[in-house]
Formats: structure tokens, sequence, C-alpha cells
């Protein structure tokens, strides 16, 4: 017996995997993706495809957008709109500015919906095993009515208050995310030259005080020296770092280890590494090192 509906807009790397945890739980999802390529895979995996938005916001009073980009949610935001359905719950769980979250709360409200703020900690191959965290805020009473849904897609969910803390706790932890990510590639290169074995260096990293989870998730990729199977793109997270960077500039706070990152990452960009995962920043510091593999 299914536990309900839940509708979902966007069926990417994140979206496809908690569209999988859902159904795996006993959801009934109802999804929509621009690519036909997804909506197909979706499909086999037991997801209802809708013909588009609109359908989505007719088959589920809940529904999660996860999207690429700022104009994908405010396309999406008028999709709704224009079904003209009762009260619906937006979950938002993309990395947007707050502005933009914002314009689509305000449009959304206006026609009698409610938009959460719920950016999600954790990567692709995390939410393929629920290893995700919820940072939602916004209407608690929509928070609450949605937890039996973000605890079978992630391990932790949070009500932070008003609309747009979301945001602000996922940016705070993604330049955390950043400046591991770096750190790690860093690390793994100087074992590199220094002719240690990688894969014995990510062993035994892991086992002392220099650990991190990032550095768990990525460094295995570095050692294998494979990208090409991306939890996160760097063509994605280049919007990432730069919500962060305007955001700390607006608050004034200081940020000097993440903007050291900055130029790392727009090297990988250049290189042509944009459709790989983010940890291809070790090819990057391995280059510049003179190693070859």
């Amino acid at each position: 017996m299914s536990k309900g509906t839940v509708g979902i807009v966007g069926l990417g790397i994140m979206g496809g995997a908690i569209a999988r945890n859902l159904v795996a739980a006993g959801w009934r999802v109802v999804g929509y993706d621009i690519d036909a390529k997804r909506r197909e895979e979706l499909a086999a995996a037991g997801i209802d495809i809708a013909s588009d938005t609109g359908a989505v916001a007719h088959a589920a009073a809940h529904i999660l957008t996860s999207l690429p980009h700022p104009d994908a949610l405010a396309t999406t935001v008028r999709a709704i709109v224009a079904a003209g359905m009762p009260k619906r719950i937006v979950v938002e769980v993309s990395t947007f500015s707050i502005e933009d979250k914002a314009k689509s709360e305000a449009a959304l409200r206006a026609a009698g919906h409610v938009m959460l703020d719920a950016p999600l900690s954790g990567t692709g191959e995390q939410a393929k095993v629920k290893d995700l965290v919820v940072y939602a805020s916004g209407d608690s009473a929509s928070i609450a009515a949605l937890k039996p849904v973000f605890a079978d897609f992630a391990r932790e969910a949070h009500d932070l208050g008003v609309f747009g803390n979301g945001s602000r706790m996922k940016f705070v932890a993604n330049l955390l995310v950043a400046i591991h990510n770096v750190a790690s590639a860093e690390a793994m290169v100087l074992g590199i030259k220094a002719g240690l074995d990688p894969h014995q260096v990510v062993k035994l990293v892991r086992t002392g005080a220099g650990n991190s989870r990032v550095f768990e998730l990525r460094a295995p990729k570095m050692a294998d020296n494979r990208y090409d199977e991306p939890t996160m793109r760097i063509s994605t997270w280049q919007k990432d770092m730069a919500i962060i960077d305007r955001f700390a500039a607006e608050l004034g706070a200081p940020t000097p280890l993440f903007d050291a990152t900055a130029p790392i990452y727009a090297a990988a960009l250049a290189q042509g590494h944009g459709a790989r995962d983010t940890a291809v920043v070790c090819a990057v510091l391995e280059k510049m090192a003179g190693i070859k593999r």
C-alpha cells in the first residue's frame, strides 16, 4: 500500500536518487524532467513520469524541486501556478541565492501555495544511500507535514526557522566543502609526489586526525584517477561558489581559505573538466606538480 504521492520536478543526480529512494520506501512518485533520457531512466525505476510540471502539480500536493539554475526554478513555479490547483507545498532543495528563492516563494504564496527553502547537505553518492541532511526553513507546519517524506530519503531533517535560513546554513556548509575538497586533493598530490601509494594514503588518512567527510567521499576518486561519474559536476559547483562568494561579501565576512580554492576550481573548468566530478581538482594540482598518471 502506497504511503502517498510525492511530486518531483528535476530528476538529475540528486532528484533522481531521491525519487528512487522514495519509491523503494513505499511512496508513489510522480516526476518530470526536461531531459528525455532521465525520464526514461526513472520510468524504469518505478517513477510515474508526468507529461510536464503542470501534470505533477495536478497529481501531488507535495512537490520537491531539484533544479540546475534559477531560470529553471522560475519556469517551474510559473507552471505550478498556471496549473490552478489548490494549496501545494513546494519543497525547493536546490542551492540558489536567497533572492531567487524569495521571488519564487512570493509567486507561489500569491497563488495560495507554500514554498519551503530546504537545500540538502550531501553529494549524489550520499543521496543514493539516504545520507543527506535537509536544511528546511519556512512554514513550520509544512515542514512538520513533510517529515515522513524527508525521513525516507535523508538521515536527518531540521527546521531552521524563517524562510532563507536553510540556504544560509547550506552556504556555510558548502564553504567548508569547497575548502575540504581542495585540501584533500592537495594532500593526495603531496603523497603521490612523495612516492606513496595513493590508495594507502586514503586508507591511512581516514584513520587519523586529518580525516573529513569530504576526504572520505572524494579521495577514493582521486586515488583511482576516475572522475567521470560525477556526484557534483564542476560546472554546477561554480554556480554554488559564486553564490557563497556573493553571500559572504554582502555580509562583510572574510573567507581567505575559500577564496584560495576559487582559482583551482576555475582551472578545472578551463581545462575542460566541467562535466566531471569536483574531485577532479586533484588532476589540476597533479598537472601543476608535473605528475602524469
